[in-house]
């Protein structure tokens, strides 16, 4: 499958996500340097969420609307009101969208209703993603897999019979390339909640491309991932932890991004095939091999012994296992120091 014209899947290396959020603490300006420093870091894509706290919930402090949770980054806060200083508004989306095109990345969203696909829609976006939260939503899935473009779901707390039935729902609506991310509904995620041996369970069982939306601290699991096989990575991303902001705790800095964007290719690249006896790349270093060499010089006639023969390297004589075999044997004419052993050397 490709977002535009970037190839997905194991063929290719992973496909980076940068996920802005919230973390333009509503100021385009830095919405638009975010843009750059993903970029600059290496990133294929940037990431809104497109909502309103309107179309999120409602303003309320009954029961469920307030966040009650002692051990949540946003303990206390309502719903409303967090939804309200984490939204991207609307009227950014083009300006947003238009630095990405001009840096090279892709740009979309998440959309979070149904009026926010027509929005985006009219923005010609290459893809959708899904939120987890949204993963069960059947008739959001069914509006956005109608635009027949790729779309990449989060399945954080989804059993294997709710992923089904996202996916028939969406594949039935008129989607065909769909990516799974294994991803963990915890802000921050610790790496022992993260269970990554999922990842290929997911590509088995569903049979679409797999990759990790991943809220643990630092690009460790997102590493393991690619080795696991995951083709796309999504990481929260901002400019700088200390300036704050309603993700600003589990999301990467620049520097960060771009070690995950460096680290991640390589462990894509070094993941090759199944090889034994060496690649054509090592060839040379048989040469770094020990074997059989005369240690002493010897006259004719003379017995070889652990006294004048030794394994060392260079690899130019006889293979080791022989040592045993030429204890004793003579040699056939006067041998210097430094000659590799070859059986034409030896008689006996």
């Amino acid at each position: 499958m490709k977002i535009g014209h970037r190839g997905i899947g194991r063929e290719h290396r992973p496909y980076v996500i940068a996920e802005m959020s919230g973390n333009h603490n509503q100021s385009l300006d830095r919405a638009l340097a975010i843009v750059d420093a993903a970029a600059d870091a290496g990133a294929d894509a940037i990431k809104l969420q497109t909502y309103t706290a309107e179309t999120m919930t409602l303003d309320s402090d009954a029961p469920g609307f307030v966040i009650d949770d002692p051990k949540s980054l946003w303990a206390g806060r309502q719903l409303f009101d967090l939804y309200h200083e984490a939204h991207t508004p609307w009227d950014w989306h083009p300006a947003i969208f238009e630095r990405a095109a001009a840096r090279g990345l892709h740009a979309f969203s998440t959309p979070f209703d149904e009026s926010a696909v027509d929005f985006l829609e009219s923005l010609h976006v290459p893809a959708y993603k899904i939120a987890s939260f949204e993963c069960t939503d059947l008739p959001l899935i069914r509006k956005v897999a109608a635009t027949g473009k790729p779309m990449i779901i989060s399945t954080g707390m989804a059993s294997v019979a709710e992923i089904d039935e996202t996916l028939r729902t969406a594949r039935t609506a008129g989607a065909r390339d769909i990516v799974l991310l294994k991803c963990t509904s915890t802000y921050p995620a610790t790496p022992a909640n993260t269970n990554l041996n999922t990842i290929p369970v997911l590509r088995q069982t569903f049979g679409c491309e797999v990759g990790l939306s991943d809220h643990t601290m630092g690009c460790g699991a997102a590493i393991a991932a690619v080795a696991l096989g995951a083709t796309v990575i999504e990481k929260h991303f901002t400019l700088a932890r200390a300036d704050g902001g309603v993700d600003s705790t589990f999301s990467l800095e620049p520097h960060e991004l771009a070690l995950l964007c460096t680290e991640s290719e390589r462990a894509w690249a070094a993941m090759g095939g199944v090889v034994f006896g060496g690649t054509a790349a090592e060839a040379k270093s048989l040469a770094y091999r020990r074997s059989l060499y005369v240690v002493k010089d010897m006259q004719p006639g003379e017995a070889f012994s652990a006294d004048n023969v030794r394994a060392i390297r260079p690899g130019m004589g006889l293979a080791p296992k022989y040592f045993e075999t030429v204890l004793g044997m003579r040699a056939v004419k006067s041998i210097a120091r430094g000659t590799p052993l070859d059986w034409a050397l030896l008689k006996g």
